[in-house]
């Protein structure tokens, strides 16, 4: 049987010795959350009644499920044989993402927990599995949309799916595999570009450190190995190498080095070896403008939400998530605000390979930064997410939250910014930090506000604005809120939004929306977008926008594409009015 994703899921930290578990796993709806109850013991089990189709949702078609309305608590189980040759090795069992909680069993005994839906993490089954033999692998879930404890992003907290929020996602939802790791293995490897000294820094993990362990790093340009450097293993010390007539990454030139980590023992024998990948690039922020690799860049963004018909948040294939990005670039955008979800490891490598720029956010929506329990869910998760992706050349910016206008206490909304900013930065002081996309900010490097008003109205308010301030700020809306402009990049990070049904198609759902109901021929749309375009490029102290955006989602029909990917409109002439900068 086909397995499906079957690619490595961690492009950036690949191991040779791995098993893909996607595939066909049981499964059990557990309504009464009563499977760890006394007499049912569902952690225990052997085998469900029901099969999904593991890593698809149980609301997507692609699990084989497709059951939309809400579930509160699940368990998936399926059995893993361990290779006999892995006696001697660490034996992790990986989850690309679960939502939300997730309790692991093995053979009934509890091997680890984990918090939070959209971000991977590792469970160390050693102790727990016998090389050679077979045991049972369930897993718990809980997923409790409607508590407003723990972000949702755009997963709908009403049955039906209405505006913009879609059909939600529960349980595995990406790759879960096994691998063999070195018992003093690689753990993690932080990987800082010096543009300008043209070298790079890592800074590694181990799982343990022996006497006269040593850890040699090759970084190679195709076949040819440029630069290279051996020392001894140790947590957290910084390893610089530089690189002669090094080769920039850039949306031009998105060079790439490839990366070899091997672990040594004190006898000289290898004990792991990972696979990597880097790029040369920096990213900076002097005044009001973003620097790539020292040279202004305007950002001509695109709010990708990366939902799929099929799957909801799990791409159908990797070829899938290539597509997007090429399709989005064909509509002349240089690159995305992925949009309240966080985006598996593979569509950051096609971002890396294709040379596509992306701003990394948090699903924040369902929680209230004012709420202790949410913030909580949310900060660690999102400290998680900041460590897995930080590696990744293509990713440009962070951006924690997005549109906090509700304010229950101002004191702890205020002081869940401040912090969330100071965390990232302390996680990745390489790229700048936009604290709440739209509003409200705190502390901030982005000035970032959302208008979707037309062309007419979107310049009044833009020149009001400027009238007042003597440059370009932030609407008034929430200036008694917010912290004063201090002269950032100043971006418009959503706007558009134009629906738009073509009149060979039907309206996806009754209660299909966009935003305006003003456009009433194709003609019409193209020139209502070129007025949009032309205001904006009207303020040249604005230095970028995110066009609302890439695909229909559901009942948002404001897509440059369907939600099945097909295009709405003249590509060429779409990209001919969003280059007009």
């Amino acid at each position: 049987m086909t397995i499906p994703r079957a690619e490595y899921p961690k492009p950036q930290f690949q191991r040779d010795e791995w098993i893909n578990l996607n595939g066909t796993w049981t499964y059990e709806f557990d309504h009464g959350r009563s499977g760890m109850h006394e007499g049912k013991e569902l952690f225990k089990s052997t085998g469900f009644g029901n099969n999904i189709t593991v890593p698809f949702c149980p609301e997507s078609k692609m699990s084989g499920v497709a059951h939309t309305d809400f579930i509160e608590a699940m368990w998936y189980h399926r059995k893993i044989d361990i290779p006999s040759e892995w006696t001697t090795k660490r034996i992790m069992l990986n989850f690309g993402a679960v939502d939300y909680e997730a309790e692991i069993f093995i053979d009934g005994k509890l091997a680890g927990i984990h918090f939070g839906g959209t971000v991977s993490f590792s469970i160390d089954v050693t102790d727990f599995v016998t090389p050679g033999k077979t045991s049972n692998l369930v897993v718990r879930v809980l997923d409790e949309t409607k508590t407003g404890d723990q972000p949702l992003g755009k997963q709908s907290t009403q049955y039906k799916s209405q505006c913009c929020s879609y059909t939600r996602t529960t349980g595995i939802w990406q790759t879960v595999w096994l691998e063999a790791v070195g018992i003093t293995g690689l753990k993690d490897c932080q990987i800082i570009s010096d543009f300008d000294g043209a070298q790079f820094t890592f800074i590694p993990l181990f799982y343990g450190i022996k006497a006269g362990q040593r850890l040699q790093i090759m970084i190679n340009e195709d076949e040819y190995t440029v630069a290279t450097k051996t020392r001894a293993a140790a947590d957290g010390i910084p390893i610089s190498i530089p690189v002669e007539n090094a080769k920039n990454w850039s949306p031009e030139s998105p060079f790439l080095y490839d990366i070899v980590f091997e672990v040594f023992d004190t006898d000289g024998e290898t004990v792991d070896i990972v696979n990597s990948y880097a790029g040369m690039r920096k990213v900076h922020i002097e005044g009001n403008q973003t620097f790539l690799n020292n040279k202004p860049i305007y950002q001509r963004l695109v709010l990708d939400q990366g939902f799929y018909p099929d799957g909801i948040w799990t791409a159908p294939t990797d070829e899938d998530l290539k597509k997007d990005i090429e399709l989005s670039m064909a509509a002349g955008f240089n690159g995305a605000r992925l949009h309240q979800k966080v985006f598996e490891e593979r569509f950051h490598y096609w971002a890396d390979k294709l040379g596509y720029l992306t701003w990394g956010e948090s699903s924040s929506w369902g929680i209230e930064p004012d709420s202790i329990k949410g913030y909580r869910n949310f900060a660690s998760e999102w400290n998680e997410i900041i460590v897995r992706d930080r590696n990744k050349p293509s990713i440009i910016a962070w951006t924690p939250f997005n549109e906090t206008r509700t304010i229950k206490s101002a004191k702890l909304h205020k002081r869940a910014h401040i912090e969330i900013y100071n965390l990232t930065k302390s996680l990745d002081p390489t790229r700048p930090v936009n604290d709440a996309s739209g509003y409200i900010h705190y502390k901030t490097d982005i000035w970032t506000i959302h208008l979707y008003e037309r062309a007419k109205e979107l310049d009044q308010k833009l020149e009001q604005a400027q009238k007042e301030e003597g440059a370009a700020h932030c609407i008034d809306e929430h200036k008694d809120k917010e912290v004063r402009y201090q002269g950032q990049p100043y971006i418009l990070d959503e706007f558009g939004g134009i629906k738009w049904i073509h009149q060979d198609e039907e309206a996806f759902a009754d209660n299909t929306w966009g935003y305006g109901n003003d456009v009433r021929s194709l003609e019409d749309f193209y020139n209502t977008l070129e007025a949009e375009i032309d205001v904006i490029n009207k303020y040249p102290e604005m230095t970028g926008w995110c066009y609302t955006q890439l695909t229909d989602v559901e009942q948002e029909q404001n897509g440059i594409y369907t939600y099945d990917r097909k295009a709405k409109f003249d590509i060429d002439r779409i990209k001919s009015i969003f280059e007009k900068r």
